[in-house]
């Protein structure tokens, strides 16, 4: 990685915009699997999209890695894509058993490890919901099974989507056409069920009646055998998967504002950087976000453009970053982490709190990162990092957009302070043994997102969720202007694990070869032989 101010060359095989996970991942695999020389360029002072960290005297803190499922076992998908990046340079660290803990209107619900001992704390809280519980199990199965069919239609040319795409994609959008709640309310009318079914919605950034089923089963399924975290923090992924792209010469340059892609001849040619500077590349690949490329850096209107209106951008978060003076251990802290819920009913809960900003927090997720990485201690002897993450309204923030970071002017910096105050007497609540021992606290907007990750509305998880984004047949790598490919996971689903999926399928459709097979080390599957039927027949590589 090097400052852009360094860069001296170029003409490259390709350009990355944006280094995030889906970034990283398409730049690695066009570098391993094509030796192609690829330049990423990261606006930020550092790699990594949501998967950077940040310090402060003391204390490190991720921004959007708090767990990430299937990397427990090295056979898993997710792992081997992992191990396949970072030539098994990045390790992880199980969360406990129980990985995360809801508490909804005062009662507590575990969720534990294990497809099996979570279905059995299920009934246990619930026994008389068994045919409930055990359909749902059948659906979240069913939604995961059709989800490889599904994805690797968006690999697939053109041509060969004409040809199979419907039937790719079928037995996943019965299930992606409706909401969370819709599928739910068919398999029980029990609210309280459905709310502790549906206590990670903030994980997939939309209330049960709004988000699609897919989103929701994808999410669940993705950490039924438990969650990991990188040992090291969240900043370890960039840093060992940047080795992959530099030996083939090419770089991860930071501080490399790109403010325009530019066309000629309609097509997509290269970048105009934020100081005039001109980089040029026959493959341009944009990790910006499908909204932020066709808003802001292509100058031409697309297609596209008209089918995004109806989709809407993901919500927005506050979050609360703490530094304990106390270890992870002294404190007692061992990583599970926390839900907090007012009510049973998600969405009467965000509506109620958008409605009225001094009403509850609709949500409350507090993260241990410092009791998850083991490497923590080493670093910072004798402290502690807590994260507290609850739903907010970028309109809220609107009127301080055009202001500089640090510097949007007293109001702003009181609303922070009366924001943190209550998210701070939340976490002393809910985790008491930190009363007292609280050593630093800051406050990140949607401003601050805005300001750090580029998206527009400070949004975590690009597009929304919903379930019109997965009926759109827009959202593919391929765009309307030849050499222009998009990854992350607007490409594909949600989340860390939904962009790195996202570059993977970039990256297959750019070379025409099934890199899932190459990634997962796993061709048995049958999704995977109907990527390579796909992609191998005659004259469906363009």
């Amino acid at each position: 990685m090097l400052p852009y101010k360094q860069l001296r060359e170029e003409r490259w095989d390709a350009l990355v915009v944006g280094s995030g996970i889906g970034g990283l991942t398409a730049a690695a695999l066009l570098a391993k699997e094509a030796g192609k020389k690829v330049l990423v360029l990261e606006r930020h002072y550092t790699a990594g999209g949501y998967t950077h960290s940040f310090d402060r005297p003391g204390y490190s803190w991720d921004v959007g890695v708090h767990y990430i499922g299937e990397c427990e076992a090295s056979g898993s998908p997710v792992r081997a894509a992992f191990d396949y990046l970072s030539d098994r340079q990045l390790q992880w660290h199980p969360l406990p058993e129980v990985y995360d803990r809801t508490t909804i209107a005062g009662s507590t619900f575990d969720f534990p490890s294990g497809k099996a001992r979570l279905r059995d704390q299920l009934l246990s809280y619930f026994p008389r919901e068994k045919p409930a519980i055990d359909r749902y199990f059948e659906a979240v199965t069913a939604v995961r099974r059709a989800s490889g069919a599904y994805f690797a239609e968006k690999a697939v040319s053109r041509a060969a989507s004409w040809i199979l795409g419907g039937m790719m994609r079928a037995w996943f959008l019965r299930w992606a056409n409706r909401t969370t709640l819709e599928v739910l309310r068919e398999f029980t009318s029990h609210q309280e069920l459905i709310g502790v079914l549906t206590a990670q919605w903030a994980d997939y950034g939309l209330p049960p009646g709004e988000s699609s089923f897919a989103a929701h089963a994808i999410i669940a399924a993705h950490y039924f055998d438990g969650a990991s975290y990188p040992v090291g923090g969240a900043s370890r992924i960039a840093e060992t998967i940047a080795p992959a792209i530099e030996r083939s010469g090419g770089q991860i340059a930071v501080s490399a504002d790109v403010v325009e892609i530019l066309v000629e001849n309609r097509k997509a040619v290269g970048v105009r950087m934020a100081d005039g500077r001109k980089l040029y590349a026959p493959l341009i690949i944009s990790d910006a976000g499908v909204r932020n490329t066709f808003d802001r850096l292509v100058r031409e209107p697309q297609p596209i453009g008209e089918r995004l209106r109806n989709i809407p951008s993901s919500m927005t978060y506050l979050t609360l970053y703490v530094g304990v003076t106390k270890s992870a251990a002294e404190l007692g802290l061992r990583g599970t982490n926390l839900w907090i819920h007012p009510s049973f009913d998600h969405d009467m809960n965000v509506k109620r709190f958008l409605e009225n900003p001094s009403a509850e927090f609709p949500v409350l997720f507090i993260s241990f990162p410092s009791a998850k990485d083991p490497a923590f201690a080493q670093r910072h002897p004798g402290h502690a990092t807590i994260e507290v993450v609850t739903l907010a309204s970028y309109d809220w923030f609107a009127r301080w957009e055009g202001t500089r970071w640090k510097k949007r002017g007293a109001e702003y910096d009181g609303l922070k302070q009366e924001l943190a105050a209550r998210l701070q007497s939340q976490l002393e609540k809910h985790v008491p043994a930190v009363r007292g021992k609280i050593g630093y606290a800051e406050l990140s907007t949607p401003l601050t997102a805005r300001h750090f990750l580029n998206y527009e509305r400070g949004e975590a998880y690009g597009l929304a969720a919903t379930p019109e984004r997965f009926r759109t047949r827009a959202l593919t790598p391929r765009t309307s202007l030849p050499n222009l490919f998009l990854t992350g996971q607007d490409v594909t689903s949600l989340g860390v694990t939904g962009a790195l999926f996202g570059g993977v399928v970039a990256a297959s459709a750019i070379l025409g070869k099934n890199l899932l097979g190459v990634v997962t080390k796993n061709r048995s599957k049958r999704t995977l032989t109907t990527w390579d039927a796909a992609l191998a027949r005659p004259g469906m590589r363009s």
